[in-house]
Parts: C-alpha cells; structure tokens; sequence
C-alpha cells in the first residue's frame, strides 16, 4: 500500500518550500519533471535579488532575473490554494486510492488564506517590477 499523501501537508509544503518544488516531489516522487522547473527560476531570482542589493538599481541582469522568482512564488501559491480548496474525497481518489477518507480540518483552510495573502502580494510585486 502506498503511503498516505496529505492535503493538508502538501498545501503547506506548496507555501513554505513551494519555490523548490516540494510540494510536488512529496505528491509524485523525485521522478515529477514539473517539481525539477521550480528550483532554477527560484534561485536565478535570488541571485537576481542578491545582485540588485549588491549593485543597485541599474543592473538590468537583475531586473531580468527577479521577476522568476515572482512567478515561480506565485505558481506555488496557486498550488497551495488548488490542493487546500479540493474536496476531500476528489483528493482521496486522486492521491490515496483504496485508503480510507481524512478529513484535511483548517489547517488547510489556513494555508489557503496564508497563500492568498502572499500570492497576492507576490503577484503584484512582480507586475511592479517587470512594469518599470
């Protein structure tokens, strides 16, 4: 039997660490090519955001590399939000076949709010930077 996959677990891993790419490596394993895209965007953007702190505002290399690192946020907070608002049982035939149904409780429904707030954020931000 294979191991029970949260909902709840997996919203907050899209939050917390969602930038890296766990969230999807805890639902498919190392193997989920999707999981392997978000890493390098992230950490361009950081490095983007290192090299503006370091050089200033007139660094074009940075300007071009930060916006990355909005989207790659903003793509794991809308996974955040998707994971916490699936119903249970639509989670349970997807990701726990033939186990049987847990309640995800508001934890989840926390996650969500969290992921709203940052996601939002994050997304206006990177619309401000990538505008100027």
């Amino acid at each position: 039997m294979a191991a029970y996959k949260s909902k709840t677990l997996a919203s907050w891993l899209a939050l917390l660490l969602g930038g890296f790419g766990l969230h999807r490596f805890y639902l498919h394993g190392l193997a989920d090519r999707w999981g392997w895209l978000f890493p390098a965007p992230t950490l361009l953007g950081l490095y983007g955001l290192q090299r503006m702190e370091q050089l200033g505002q007139d660094d074009r290399l940075s300007w071009l590399l930060m916006p990355l690192l909005g989207l790659s946020l903003a793509v794991a907070m809308l996974s955040a939000i998707v994971y916490g608002l699936t119903p249970d049982e639509k989670w349970q035939a997807r990701h726990n076949p033939g186990q049987t149904l847990r309640a995800s409780g508001w934890a989840a429904v926390i996650a969500v709010i969290l992921s709203l707030l940052i996601g939002g954020a994050v997304l206006m931000t990177t619309i401000a930077f990538s505008a100027q």
